[in-house]
């Protein structure tokens, strides 16, 4: 136990240390798109959201993190990831053509948000088929990447525009 214990930090670390470089590299990437600190932190905020429901959610209902479990968060934040990256250059060109007004994002999300959902929804059922397995990690990951991809599209379909709006409403104060 005392090997599995420490196999199981050093695991934890790693996820860390890996979430971290992630967040750092996808920051970097943002504020070369746009050039704006906000942006990038509306980016962030919304990747982090799946992750935190889903650690919630895997402590609520006793999920351990394991292998298996761990390789949940790192798969869904690149998923969540091209999705946010999706919608902001499409919004950044939005921007170009019609100005930077409420109108922008939701001509936004009727360009792109067809096509975001229906990409979530092909792979949460694409990951929701690992529930059938009778390996136990492998249905672990299944249902806990299926739930982490629902969030993450809510999360990018509803909450980073409302971020957006937000924004806009600062603006006008």
């Amino acid at each position: 136990s005392i090997v599995f214990l420490k196999g199981t930090r050093y695991l934890t670390y790693n996820l860390v240390q890996s979430i971290l470089l992630a967040v750092l590299v996808i920051s970097i990437l943002m504020a070369f798109l746009f050039q704006s600190f906000r942006m990038i932190l509306f980016a962030v905020i919304t990747n982090l959201i799946p992750l935190i429901f889903t650690a919630g959610f895997m402590g609520w209902i006793g999920v351990t993190i394991k292998p298996s479990t761990i390789l949940v968060f790192s798969i869904a934040f690149g998923i969540s990831v091209d999705d946010t990256i999706h919608f902001l250059a499409k919004y950044k060109l939005a921007i170009k053509k019609s100005g930077d007004n409420i109108q922008t994002i939701i001509s936004t999300i009727k360009d792109v948000g067809s096509s975001m959902f229906y990409t979530s929804i092909a792979l949460f059922l694409s990951f929701i088929i690992f529930i059938f397995s009778d390996f136990q990690g492998t249905k672990a990951l299944g249902f806990l990447l299926s739930f982490t991809l629902l969030i993450a599209m809510f999360a990018n379909l509803i909450f980073l525009p409302a971020l957006l709006m937000l924004k806009k409403e600062k603006k006008h104060d």
